[in-house]
């Protein structure tokens, strides 16, 4: 290497003044990347001159040639011989105009920085202008372009307008133009370019061909709107999937918000914006994004991400959708000062205007939601079929005839015809599979009662037994502690969850967990915890008429409260002794024999012996073996003090005592805890099941407490697309 200019470490570098055209040319290097970028220079140059047609051509993907033609205002004859100075623009004049601009340029380095890596030429007309005006740029001056001297602008034949044509782009750079793709992937970007401003502008035609191709790649016409211009642009895929959502910074209804700036008053944080974007029907695997805000085309990808991140729960594991945002804000927040080539602005209240927009499209996402659809292909060799032929295929003539009958006489002012109006149309994802009115294989065989199996039966027999199930009407009482909480029962009910729910299957006897669907969810329920509240609420409702079942023979009251006080552990740390104990509790029950039996069912002797318990659903008969637990939990558990917290406490032990417990013969492998077993889920899925769905009022506590949602069919159905 050249050791000899390099100093020595010991030397400090002198410090040079940089030539001018050196100067030009690193900063000319910072504005045009490719031939896109100038090109997106030249556009809004165009657009700043109030162009209503623009023609671009391209040769070689632009490197060999690049060539843009407007009908805009032009340029002042006066003003050419500065023209590609740097640093010369007529859109400001001062500092603080920066903080009012309006327009695309400012800075006046586009037209230099093309001059100091192109051969640059421009043609010009305006308006009040006899001919056109021709001059050649090098360097920021304006030459003759055979002797590249000095010289002024020619005239020349010419339209009103700018033609201005970058010839053999990056010449002088080699490293550029080596770094640069093929002229095809160079093309293709100056296509994406001119698409993009032809969706932000479709008032305005834009023309983009080939050098010496007969007809264009790209075309739009004047005097159109945004969806047309996506359809022709983007495809009749894109345009029929689009979403139109307006919102601004004053609070409107939605699809209300007009983009006009002047109405929002002189506040410096107004804003208004307007976006297409496309809804769950469409999917590309790479998101396109266009975003303007004040008409220009810029790059943020903290609102690109916010945007997909709205996407995500509605379209498949790596799809993503269309979007076109035009965002207008108050120049005054704006900081288009920040990027050499002004693909990136700062503006006040980001995020919050970020996440009004992101809101706004998520809502009308939500209600779009319906709208669904899917294709499928009817034969392997056939095309996709149409919701309209299938229906015209599987409709009879007549059945055609009948509808267009019903039509006619719609149109004549007559009622409509509710035999051939047509069916609302339902999403698989909504389909309910099963229904309580569908007739099942169980249903075709007689279901014998296998509750009743065990010695259980042997002591217990219901009284006024009926063959065939009635309603559990509700008992007339005039009691106001009784009225009242009946009413907190209504006032508590929460959701209809229980009521039309279909069983599905017991998960787990012994953790009381059961399957249950209501309309397209499965929820996970403890079938102990609501058979509780089931028995508390039929007590309720049948206080003072209760069935009966009565014991055959009639146990001992003091000999069963004194079978469960001896098992009761905590009674070694009370001061009475455990006949204490017997005594008081039976003392307490006897004392009020008659309202037990006339107010619950529960009838107990004189001479101490339980002759009926209530029955309190029919053809369930309560696990007996807790009956010694029930009749000593009475004493302790039951405030006899106060009316109504003794009808509630009462009920309560005895919807406890009621409650399907799994015993611990059911666990068992012989064959009798394999019977029992069977019986007890018969039970569950026979009669407390039905009995709930027609008698249960569930409160909110029940239910967030013991039904959890395990599946629901719309997300799965999201899980599915995704794979």
């Amino acid at each position: 290497m050249n050791e000899t200019l390099l100093p020595s470490p010991s030397e400090p570098r002198p410090i040079c003044r940089l030539n001018e055209a050196l100067i030009n040319r690193i900063a000319a290097g910072e504005i045009i990347h490719r031939p896109a970028s100038a090109l997106k220079e030249l556009i809004e140059n165009s657009l700043d001159a109030g162009a209503t047609s623009i023609r671009v051509t391209v040769k070689d993907g632009g490197m060999k040639l690049l060539q843009i033609q407007d009908n805009g205002c032009g340029i002042r004859k006066a003003d050419m011989p500065i023209l590609a100075e740097r640093f010369t623009t007529s859109k400001l004049s001062t500092f603080s105009d920066l903080s009012r601009i309006t327009t695309y340029g400012f800075r006046g380095e586009a037209l230099a920085s093309m001059s100091h890596v192109a051969h640059l030429s421009v043609i010009t007309k305006t308006k009040t202008d006899t001919c056109a005006w021709k001059a050649s740029y090098s360097d920021g001056v304006l030459v003759d372009p055979k002797t590249g001297q000095k010289s002024e602008p020619r005239p020349c034949a010419g339209n009103d307008g700018t033609t201005i044509t970058i010839e053999d782009l990056f010449y002088n750079t080699s490293t550029r133009l080596s770094a640069l793709r093929g002229s095809s992937e160079e093309y293709s970007r100056i296509l994406d370019v001119i698409t993009k401003y032809a969706v932000h502008n479709p008032s305005i035609a834009f023309v983009c061909k080939k050098a010496g191709s007969p007809s264009p790649d790209l075309s739009t016409p004047s005097s159109s709107v945004t969806p047309t211009a996506i359809r022709l642009l983007y495809g009749h895929s894109i345009a029929k999937e689009l979403l139109h959502v307006k919102v601004s910074s004053i609070i409107k209804e939605s699809n209300e918000t007009v983009m006009d700036m002047d109405e929002e008053g002189d506040d410096p944080e107004s804003w208004a914006a307007e976006s297409y974007s496309t809804n769950a029907n469409y999917q590309a695997k790479r998101m396109v994004f266009l975003l303007f805000i004040n008409h220009r085309l810029v790059e943020s990808l903290r609102m690109k991400r916010a945007f997909e991140a709205v996407y995500q729960s509605i379209l498949p594991k790596g799809a993503s959708p269309f979007m076109y945002l035009s965002l207008q804000i108050d120049p005054r927040s704006v900081d288009v000062n920040v990027h050499p080539t002004k693909r990136e602005v700062h503006f006040l209240n980001e995020e919050a205007i970020t996440e009004r927009i992101a809101d706004a499209i998520q809502e009308n996402l939500a209600k779009q939601n319906h709208s669904r659809a899917f294709e499928y292909q009817t034969l392997l060799t056939g095309g996709v079929a149409g919701e309209e032929q299938i229906i015209s295929k599987k409709r009879t003539r007549k059945e055609r005839d009948a509808t267009n009958d019903a039509q006619d006489t719609r149109e004549e002012g007559d009622l409509p015809i509710s035999a051939v109006e047509p069916k609302k149309k339902t999403y698989s994802h909504h389909k309910v599979r099963t229904s309580l009115h569908d007739r099942t294989l169980d249903s075709m065989f007689p279901v014998a009662n296998e509750s009743q199996v065990g010695s259980q039966s042997a002591q217990a027999t219901p009284v006024n037994t009926l063959t065939k199930s009635r309603e559990i009407e509700e008992s007339q009482c005039f009691l106001t502690s009784v009225k009242n909480l009946r009413q907190k029962i209504i006032k508590g009910k929460h959701r209809q969850i229980l009521e039309k729910h279909i069983f599905v299957g017991i998960v787990d006897l012994q953790r009381c967990l059961s399957l249950i669907q209501y309309s397209t969810k499965l929820y996970l329920v403890n079938h102990d915890a609501l058979a509780e509240e089931l028995f508390y609420q039929l007590g309720l409702r049948q206080f003072g008429d209760l069935s009966r079942i009565k014991l055959e023979p009639p146990p001992s009251l003091r000999s069963m409260i004194a079978i469960a006080v001896d098992a009761e552990e905590s009674t070694e740390t009370s001061r009475l002794s455990k006949s204490q104990i017997v005594d008081r509790i039976v003392n307490i029950l006897l004392e009020r024999r008659a309202m037990l039996a006339e107010y619950f069912g529960l009838t107990i002797s004189e001479s101490a012996h339980v002759e009926t318990l209530p029955l309190l659903l029919r053809d369930y008969i309560p696990n007996l073996d807790n009956l010694p637990s029930f009749l000593m939990r009475l004493g302790p558990q039951v405030d006899w003090m106060s009316e109504a917290d003794c009808f509630e406490t009462f009920f309560r032990e005895l919807a406890y005592f009621y409650t399907p417990v799994p015993s611990i013969s059911t666990s068992g492998a012989d064959e009798e805890g394999k019977e029992q077993c069977k019986a007890e889920r018969w039970q569950i899925q026979h009669i407390l099941f039905p009995a709930m769905r027609r008698y249960l009022t569930a409160p909110k506590s029940l239910l967030d407490r013991d039904v959890v949602q395990v599946a629901s069919l719309p997300d799965l159905y999201k899980v599915f697309e995704r794979c």
